[in-house]
């Protein structure tokens, strides 16, 4: 087996393509940034000094057996990983540690990211622990919600700064709900430019109430493959319990629909309440992730 590095999206599609569009709705994350990436190299955005920007395909023979990349832009930068045979990971591991990249922590499917933590661990005299579970799901048959007051509507540019605050706050009360401590769950912010180009391009959404005033916030990714990812999906505290954010990712899930993208989401397996609230306007469960920490 061979693990090839690609610095450009591009040439890695060029080669995984085949690879990711056979499992669209498992391959999201890696397919969408990578669209992402493309997309905002040729819009004129820098990508972050410092931060590591990899794309890799392992090889068996001219079959693409794994992918995964290096693009995370928060804490340690950790790899994503797909699932790949257990050798694809150990080949992938020993490559990056050949050319003195120890990574120190993983997301994705398991066992890969286990494998792959546990190799990067052995060999820097360090431990694994995992930082968050997460379930990957897929719309079935889509489900009305019970109606909510307000509406569905895109996001204003002259709302930026309120979206970015949003992005902020996910992550935090997302540790804080499932009694983790702050900065467990893998974290991404867009940049200013970024997150412009997120709102201008119609892909940011706020449900808001009958005073137009924004009351959740639920993003969905551009489409790879024909899949599109919803999130993060944020509402503020003092306005949870309402219903707002289940009205919303269903307004949203019907837009991706009708415009023939199919929607998948992840959830994190320690926060029953959003499990329970996708499952019930018809998300099924397709596969459980994790993040790992080699610390």
């Amino acid at each position: 087996m061979e693990p090839l590095f690609f610095d450009d999206p591009v040439a890695f599609i060029d080669v995984a393509g085949g690879a990711l569009a056979e499992q669209p709705v498992l391959s999201t994350v890696v397919a969408g940034v990578a669209e992402r990436i493309r997309a905002g190299r040729a819009a004129g955005i820098a990508w972050p000094a410092g931060v590591p920007c990899w794309f890799a395909a392992v090889l068996d023979g001219d079959e693409v057996v794994g992918t995964a990349m290096r693009t995370a832009t928060f804490g340690e930068h950790p790899a994503y990983l797909l699932p790949m045979p257990e050798e694809a990971v150990h080949v992938l591991a020993r490559a990056l540690l050949d050319r003195d990249e120890a990574v120190l922590g993983a997301n994705g499917a398991l066992p890969a990211v286990r494998i792959f933590c546990e190799d990067m661990a052995a060999a820097t005299g360090r431990r694994t622990r995992i930082g968050q579970q997460t379930r990957l799901f897929e719309l079935g048959d889509l489900v009305e919600p019970r109606p909510v007051p307000g509406r569905l509507r895109p996001a204003r540019i002259t709302e930026q700064d309120l979206v970015g605050s949003w992005y902020d706050a996910f992550m935090a009360d997302a540790d804080e709900q499932a009694g983790r401590e702050p900065g467990e769950s893998p974290h991404e912010s867009p940049s200013d430019e970024e997150l412009a180009r997120r709102i201008e391009g119609g892909r940011v959404f706020v449900w808001a109430d009958e005073e137009d005033i924004p009351v959740d916030l639920t993003v969905a990714s551009l489409p790879a493959f024909g899949v599109s990812r919803i999130g993060p999906v944020y509402t503020p505290r003092e306005q949870r319990g309402r219903g707002y954010a289940t009205a919303a990712v269903h307004a949203v899930s019907k837009l991706l629909v009708d415009s023939g993208e199919r929607p998948c989401l992840f959830t994190d397996q320690a926060n029953p309440t959003s499990n329970r609230i996708y499952e019930a306007i018809g998300y099924r469960p397709l596969v459980d992730m994790a993040n790992l920490r080699v610390e």
